[in-house]
C-alpha cells in the first residue's frame, strides 16, 4: 500500500509516499481503509523533533486521526464496511498512523458513525471537533446563555467552537492578534485585536483558552465571579507558568480546568454527529489535498498559512 513512513527528522520538503506492506490484522485491531484524514502540528512536531524519542516506533506512519471504512473487523463487533473515525489512542507514534492507504487500529480507539457528510468533511471532525466539544461540555459546561471568550480563535479548533457555541445559542467574543485575520472570526458575535491585555476591556462567564501559558493569567481576570476558564491549546508557543501562584492569581470564585483529548469514546462521537445533524453544521476546514500531494499538505501545515484544518483526501 501506498503510505509516508519515516524514521529521522523530515522536513516537509522531504515528504515523500513509498509503499509498504499492507498490515495483518490481530485481535482486538480492526484495520480501516482511509478515505480521508486531518492533520496536526503534533505530526509537525513528529517529524521535526519527536521522531529522535526513544519511544517512538521507527519506521513509523505518522497521522493521529482518521475517517474511512472497516475493511477488516478481526474479531470485534464492528462489521465490514462500515464507516467509523478513529484518532489519538497511539496512533503515529506507538504503532502506524493514518498517513497511509490502510491503518490497523485498536477498536477501542475506532468509533461508528452515522453521517452522509462527504469524507474530506468527516475528515475534519475527529480530533478538531472532539477537543472543541470536550472543552466546550466537558469543561466549560457550556450554556444557551453564556458569554464565551475564544481566545486564539483563528485556528482549526477556534473556528469549530466558534461554530459549536454559537449554534448552541451563546455569545462569543473571538480573538486574533493580527488585524487581517479578523474577516475570519467574522462569524463571532465580537471579533476582537488580542494586544495581550483583554482583562478591564471584556467580562465573559467562560472562557476557552487557544493562546496558553502565554495568557492565561490576563484570562481569569476576565472572568465573572462563576466564570470557568479551559486551557486547551498552546499557540502561544509558552508551555508553563513559571512562578505561578494558584491563591493569588486565580480570582476568588473563578475556575481553571484543562482538556486533554486522549480519551474518545463513542458515546461523546455520537452526541458530537447527533448535534451537526442537528444543528445542520458543515465541519469547516481551510485545504483539502489528494494524498498524492501529501508533500505540499506537509509544506503548508508547517508554513501555517492555511486558515483552519488541513485535510487529505485519498484516491
Amino acid at each position: 500500500m501506498k503510505a509516508v513512513s519515516i524514521d529521522k527528522i523530515t522536513p516537509a520538503e522531504e515528504v515523500a509516499i513509498t509503499e509498504i506492506p499492507v498490515p495483518e490484522v490481530k485481535s482486538g485491531w480492526v484495520l480501516v481503509k482511509v478515505k480521508a484524514f486531518g492533520m496536526n502540528h503534533s505530526e509537525q512536531i513528529l517529524r521535526l523533533l519527536e521522531i529522535k524519542a526513544d519511544y517512538i516506533q521507527k519506521p513509523i506512519v505518522p497521522g493521529i486521526e482518521c475517517v474511512g471504512e472497516i475493511a477488516d473487523p478481526s474479531d470485534t463487533d464492528f462489521q465490514k464496511g462500515q464507516k467509523v473515525i478513529a484518532l489519538m489512542g497511539g496512533m503515529g507514534r506507538s504503532f502506524n498512523g493514518s498517513y497511509a492507504e490502510y491503518a490497523l487500529l485498536p477498536a477501542h480507539h475506532v468509533f461508528a458513525i452515522d453521517s452522509d457528510l462527504p469524507w474530506e468533511r468527516l475528515a475534519a471532525v475527529p480530533e478538531t471537533y472532539f477537543t472543541a466539544w470536550g472543552s466546550l461540555f466537558e469543561c466549560l459546561h457550556l450554556q444557551p446563555n453564556d458569554t464565551l471568550l475564544i481566545r486564539g480563535a483563528t485556528c482549526a479548533l477556534g473556528y469549530a467552537a466558534i461554530q459549536i457555541a454559537k449554534a448552541l445559542g451563546c455569545k462569543v467574543i473571538a480573538t486574533t492578534h493580527r488585524e487581517s485575520k479578523l474577516p475570519l472570526i467574522s462569524n463571532a458575535d465580537e471579533a476582537v485585536i488580542d494586544d495581550g491585555t483583554l482583562a478591564g476591556k471584556v467580562k465573559v462567564t467562560k472562557a476557552l483558552e487557544l493562546v496558553g501559558a502565554k495568557s492565561i493569567r490576563d484570562t481569569l481576570r476576565c472572568m465573572v465571579r462563576g466564570g470557568i476558564v479551559c486551557h486547551t491549546g498552546l499557540l502561544g508557543g509558552v508551555y508553563t507558568l513559571d512562578g505561578f501562584d494558584p491563591i493569588k492569581e486565580i480570582p476568588n470564585g473563578v475556575y481553571l480546568t484543562g482538556f486533554f483529548s486522549n480519551y474518545p469514546t463513542q458515546q461523546t462521537v455520537d452526541e458530537i454527529f447527533a448535534f451537526l445533524n442537528e444543528h445542520k453544521l458543515e465541519p469547516c476546514f481551510g485545504e483539502c489535498f489528494d494524498f498524492e500531494h501529501i508533500r505540499e499538505a506537509c509544506i503548508a501545515l508547517d508554513s501555517g498559512k492555511v486558515n483552519g484544518k488541513i485535510v487529505v483526501k485519498m484516491p
